[in-house]
């Protein structure tokens, strides 16, 4: 399982726990991301992230062996994962199966515009955000009034103790995730979401996404329904954090799905 742009996979407890009695779980944070060390702005790039997501398959693979084994990505690791020559061709780690959520795509002209608004505001708002705060509860009240309104109780004390770090000189809390390393790559999504080709996945594949029909505030959420090589529903009522707003509805939709491939 993988996380979005500037959070940590531990923040989708809510929605991952509820496969640990009948799985293997194997989450893992970015590189720059959660309890990953900070390193070179220079590395940090899309390009780098699909690398390191084929590496996490391929070691899990050869560790474990040839079991069926489901790709579960959220956001920025859903679209690192299509972007992939390896993972794309359903070649590295024997992938089964794809759920996605949320995934940061466009068809060129459909929405284009909109998308491209998206990631200025988002590249712009990252840059501008407060990266450092006195206290853990501080950024929580923030997140709980203005990011995670629709969110499971607990979520935003989740996603402070998930997304930061205590600082250097022992004085204040700040994000794992430096904001201009976030920042660059919402500015270069675009380059990469309209390269994906939803009508040639290499493995059953089905699309969980935000309520397209909100006003977005993370990025915008797009009704995918009309590709008929993917198995697409939307979250009535959620936004990108969809994960940790209907935990129960996100595992059984892709519960259905698995059990409708023999996978489960």
């Amino acid at each position: 399982m993988g996380h979005g742009n500037g959070l940590a996979v531990d923040l989708y407890y809510p929605f991952w726990s509820r496969f640990l009695d009948g799985f293997d779980v194997f989450v893992y944070d970015l590189r720059n991301h959660g309890w990953n060390a900070i390193g070179p702005r220079s590395g940090h790039n899309v390009p780098n992230l699909i690398r390191d997501q084929e590496q996490v398959v391929e070691a899990i693979a050869t560790r474990y062996g040839p079991t069926p084994m489901i790709g579960v990505f959220h956001s920025l690791s859903a679209l690192t994962a299509l972007l992939s020559g390896s993972l794309g061709t359903g070649r590295m780690g024997d992938l089964s199966a794809w759920i996605l959520f949320d995934p940061p795509l466009y068809k060129p002209r459909m929405g284009e515009a909109e998308f491209d608004k998206s990631a200025d505001r988002s590249a712009e708002l990252a840059r501008r955000r407060a990266d450092r705060f006195r206290e853990a509860s501080e950024f929580s009240e923030l997140l709980e009034h203005l990011v995670l309104t629709r969110a499971v109780p607990g979520a935003a004390d989740l996603m402070a103790s998930t997304v930061l770090r205590e600082s250097a000189d022992g004085e204040s809390v700040e994000l794992r995730c430096p904001r201009e390393y976030e920042a660059q790559i919402f500015a270069y999504a675009r380059t990469y979401a309209f390269l994906v080709d939803l009508g040639d996945v290499p493995c059953p594949t089905k699309v969980i996404g935000s309520d397209p029909t909100l006003t977005f505030s993370y990025m915008p959420s797009f009704n995918l329904s009309h590709i008929n090589t993917v198995d697409y529903d939307f979250i009535p009522e959620s936004t990108h954090f969809l994960q940790v707003e209907h935990p129960e509805e996100c595992a059984q939709l892709m519960c259905d799905f698995l059990k409708g491939h023999a996978l489960l």
